[in-house]
């Protein structure tokens, strides 16, 4: 450790790349970034972190990267930055000596920050605001990065690969997973070590879930005013570091846990994303500590208001904004990324807010230079791609305009499904556009359905139970009197009057509750697009209708198990496995390209069609009937490829592939059970999924089905086997839903 090291006077000039704190067996080079600095000083601390051992300049400055290199320095010393320099807010530079600085490239922490007033830059009780330097020393408050050995075993890992048209992605937050559950040990709660139990990948793989979507596992700042109220910032949306874990995410203080991790999830055959959050730091507005970038070069890794330097754009509503076209500061990005997938060996990232990281100075762009750099990137361009598509900034919807190669949360899904459901007018035309992968949206540039990330529920909003329990927001635990979250929920509490808001016992409404959440849930898993589902859905996990837990680090947000044996649980449960085994097994459920009903990959039968309780394509009148709640979409696709070189051998006479899978789907948001009269051509239709009785076994095949009852608040699910067309010529176009019904 460090604290046996015979310190240099000076360091030896070191190389300037790469950035970071890089050990070579014999000392260790460092390097840091800041156009705007005099200088900078290398502050070496004891093993505990409590004492400053010595504090040396980085000798040189090449291409404004400052750096130096200490001989003999060990694995596990700990260091930090300090950057002289002018304090001159109303220019943008906010340099202050006496705060100690992350280094930006950080491989690990030593701990959370301690919170003091000497963390910030400024004296907080000035007059002046942040105009008058702060000269406290802000190490003893502050985390010390740690020199680390990257190096792992992984034997022959491997990415798993999923395609995206069989992607089904689980969204959960690493602590909450495991916090509750008795049979992992105390110690390894809410870690990595948990994320990789056995009986974990088990519940994964038998509901058929083949990528985890962890919520941000980037190192945090926790928020100042959080802990005064006796609360936590839960969902990690606050960086403190790109490169370094949570510390309170390691059991064991040691990198390989994540890495352990990964590859037992890799051989399970399931994959990794991250949510990650390059939009914004920790530091906040200009009232915000420093204790990293804006200590470094402010006016260099901060986008900055034109003409009053003083001030941050705040695009992201937290603060501040990174100055992504700053080459230096997209190299750290793209560095940090490129590190999780070749050190961690992550398969993917969700971006969020991915609106910020797509704006230049003329706004959001798909071409921006963000998106280019992730493309044209031979290891991120081959990870998925996943941007929350929206931030608070002008302009900043961008649903459907994100560049090939990028999925995007699909919160129009998630809004027409609820609103559908409900029993809202109006939602006919809506839904047919989303239940087939939002062409209107993404059938452009060559992107296929899989861009469309379609969702009901995620870690921002209800739960699936609480969608269906509650009118309103109960955010009252958070301490804000219920004034934060959305008024938007599109939910009900389907009591009678609307009075009876959460518990019950009332069984009328209990039932209401059931068939309400199970359509929207097989609706989710029915429709085109990569369905996201929220961890603990599955058995109805219920927040007591907080929708804003962003600060419940307690039972509130946390998976509780137990609910997974219920009755209740136990039904969702073997619902969702249902669900995907029926996405796994027809091909027209997980159709890899938009359909438009211009093929017809059986006689008579187009690759998509909508048709009303007659069994008629509805008319234009009848699309724009806002009253109508019932909807009937027909979809058939040919075997897969790979399928279809299995029965090559049982092709006919004439060369033509196996029967075509053709699936019925019945949906009906009204108040009473309506019989649908099934369209031509007859079919032998048989029925695999009733929304409201989901433990039902399918039905027989049958010749003889002409007409099928769909329960009130229900969907029901018919499939069938069609021969294929004989003759490659072009089909007669199948009547599909008009533009305007589904734009």
């Amino acid at each position: 450790m460090i604290m046996a090291l015979q310190v240099p006077d000076r360091l030896l000039p070191g190389k300037p790349y790469p950035l970071g704190a890089q050990w070579d067996g014999l000392g260790v080079n460092f390097a840091v970034f800041s156009a705007n600095a005099s200088r900078i000083d290398l502050c070496l601390f004891s093993a505990n972190g409590r004492k400053e051992l010595a504090r040396m300049p980085l000798p040189e400055c090449t291409d404004e990267i400052w750096h130096g290199y200490l001989p003999n320095a060990a694995l596990g010393t700990l260091y930090g930055f300090r950057a002289f320099g002018p304090y001159d807010p109303a220019r943008g530079h906010r340099f202050n000596p006496h705060k100690l600085l992350l280094d930006p490239y950080a491989r690990q922490l030593s701990g959370p920050v301690r919170w003091s007033d000497a963390l910030f830059g400024y004296r907080l009780q000035s007059a002046r605001a942040d105009l008058t330097p702060d000269r406290r020393d802000s190490a003893p408050t502050m985390p010390k990065a740690v020199v680390v050995d990257e190096s792992f075993h992984w034997g022959d890992d491997r990415p798993p690969g999923v395609p995206w048209q069989d992607t089904v992605i689980y969204e959960a937050h690493l602590r909450g997973v495991s916090m509750l559950r008795d049979d992992v040990l105390p110690h390894q709660r809410g870690t990595f070590a948990a994320l990789c139990d056995p009986r974990f990948l088990d519940h994964l793989l038998r509901m058929g879930i083949t990528t985890v979507e962890l919520l941000p596992i980037h190192a945090i700042l926790q928020d100042r005013f959080l802990l005064e109220r006796g609360l936590r910032n839960y969902w990690g949306y606050n960086t403190l570091s790109y490169f370094a874990p949570e510390p309170s995410y390691l059991a064991t203080d040691q990198l390989h846990e994540l890495k352990v991790a990964v590859r037992r999830l890799h051989a399970a055959g399931i994959e990794v994303i991250l949510d990650v959050v390059y939009n914004h730091t920790c530091e906040g507005n200009e009232l915000g500590p420093t204790v990293s970038w804006r200590g470094l070069d402010n006016a260099s890794y901060y986008q900055l208001v034109p003409g009053d330097e003083r001030h941050y754009l705040n695009d992201t509503g937290c603060g501040n904004m990174l100055n992504l076209p700053h080459p230096r500061v997209l190299q750290m990005v793209l560095d940090s990324l490129r590190y999780w997938v070749q050190c961690f060996h992550v398969d993917g990232f969700r971006f969020d807010l991915g609106a910020t990281l797509g704006r230049d100075q003329n706004g959001f762009d798909p071409g921006a230079s963000f998106f280019d750099a992730i493309l044209q990137d031979p290891v991120l361009s081959r990870v998925k791609l996943i941007s929350e598509p929206w931030d608070l900034g002008p302009g900043g919807y961008q649903l459907g305009n994100h560049p090939p190669g990028f999925a995007e949360w699909n919160d129009k899904f998630r809004d027409t499904v609820r609103r559908f459901w409900r029993g809202d007018a109006g939602q006919r035309g809506e839904l047919a556009a989303r239940l087939s992968g939002s062409a209107d949206l993404f059938d452009r540039r060559h992107r296929r359905p899989w861009a469309s990330v379609n969702f009901i529920t995620a870690h921002d909003g209800f739960t699936l139970a609480d969608l269906v329990s509650y009118n309103g927001k109960h955010n009252e635990d958070n301490g804000e009197e219920n004034r934060d979250g959305t008024d938007n929920n599109y939910s009900a509490n389907w009591s009678p009057d609307g009075s009876v808001e959460g518990p019950t016992d009332d069984p009328a409404i209990l039932a209401l509750r059931a068939r309400a959440a199970q359509a929207m849930l097989a609706t989710l898993l029915l429709a085109q697009g990569t369905p996201m589902l929220t961890a603990g859905d599955e058995w109805g996990r219920s927040q007591h209708g907080n929708n804003n837990a962003y600060c419940q680090d307690t039972a509130l947000s946390w998976l509780d198990w137990k609910q997974a044996q219920t009755p209740r649980g136990q039904v969702l449960l073997q619902m969702v496995r249902r669900l995907l085994a029926l996405r796994l097994r027809l091909p027209s459920l997980g159709a890899n390209r938009f359909s438009h009903g211009n093929q017809e990959p059986a006689p008579g039968i187009g690759d998509i069609a909508w048709f009303d309780t007659e069994g008629q394509p509805p008319s234009p009148e009848a699309w724009a009937d806002p009253e109508i709640r019932t909807l009937a979409l027909r979809r058939a696709a040919a075997p897969p490829r790979s399928e279809r070189l299995e029965l090559a051998h049982r092709a006919t006479r004439d060369g033509h592939p196996g029967p075509v899978n053709v699936t019925l789907l019945l949906l009906n948001a009204g108040d009473t059970d309506v019989v649908f009269r099934l369209p031509e051509p007859a079919l032998p239709w048989q029925l695999v999924l009733d929304s409201s009785q989901p433990q039902a076994e399918a039905g027989r095949p049958s010749n003889a089905v002409t007409e099928q009852a769909v329960p009130a608040h229900s969907l029901v699910l018919l499939a069938a086997q069609a021969a294929p067309q004989r003759f490659d010529h072009p089909a007669e176009p199948a009547r599909a839903a008009p533009q305007e019904a589904v734009s």
